[in-house]
């Protein structure tokens, strides 16, 4: 491992090892979300409880990492994974529920799913959750920051975006393999010309489109 990287992995790992460290935490959960900005398909919530000696050469936000390193990390983290789930919630619950509330709801299933109970919850950026009782820490750009949150966010990116490539074989005609759903130019010229579909968020399509237009 290059001197660079094991430093950045180092400071990505810094707030866990003080929890471990200082503080005697045994399992620290990290979650996150991807999907809560699309026009279509689901949200995406991972919980993950990596082993404290966890250090996985590239690990990082999701954002950040090619398609091709995310499929790569996401299977070396689900090997090391002491405990992890992913949790989707589809655009109906979306449009039920608002995007917010429904990431809300799919992070609580998260938690539930996981065969360890974690002592100790670090988040990105989300307050006001139901942790089952656990404590929980919330970050801002915590996927960035933190090594498990950062673990979190590769397991529900790649998840969701696996979801969107089945989506793109039944409707192929809106490129959902390519933007993953997302507002783009090419995603609204397919919606103005063929309408919505069955996994359209229907409250996002009308304010996107709308903004778009006006």
């Amino acid at each position: 491992m290059k001197e660079k990287e094991e430093q950045r992995l180092k400071e990505l790992k810094e707030f866990e090892n003080k929890l471990h460290e200082e503080y005697g935490i045994n399992y620290i959960c990290g979650i996150d979300e991807a999907g809560r900005g699309p026009l279509a398909g689901p949200v995406a919530v991972a919980a993950v409880i990596m082993p404290k000696d966890s250090f996985i050469e590239g690990v990082n936000d999701s954002k950040k990492i090619s398609e091709k390193k995310r499929e790569m990390l996401y299977e070396k983290i689900k090997e090391e994974a002491i405990a992890w789930s992913v949790i989707l919630l589809d655009e109906k619950e979306i449009d039920e529920l608002n995007i917010l509330n429904a990431t809300k709801k799919a992070l609580t299933m998260a938690i539930k799913d996981l065969k360890v109970k974690p002592d100790r919850i670090l988040v990105d950026a989300l307050e006001h959750i139901d942790t089952l009782g656990i404590p929980y820490t919330s970050i801002i750009k915590g996927d960035a920051k933190v090594y498990s949150i950062a673990c979190a966010s590769i397991l529900a990116k790649v998840t969701r975006d696996r979801v969107m490539q089945e989506w793109d074989k039944i409707y192929p005609q809106y490129g959902f393999a390519k933007h993953k759903g997302y507002g783009t130019a090419a995603h609204i010229k397919a919606i103005k010309e063929n309408g919505i579909c069955s996994i359209h968020r229907q409250t996002f399509v009308k304010n996107f489109v709308h903004k778009t237009e006006s």
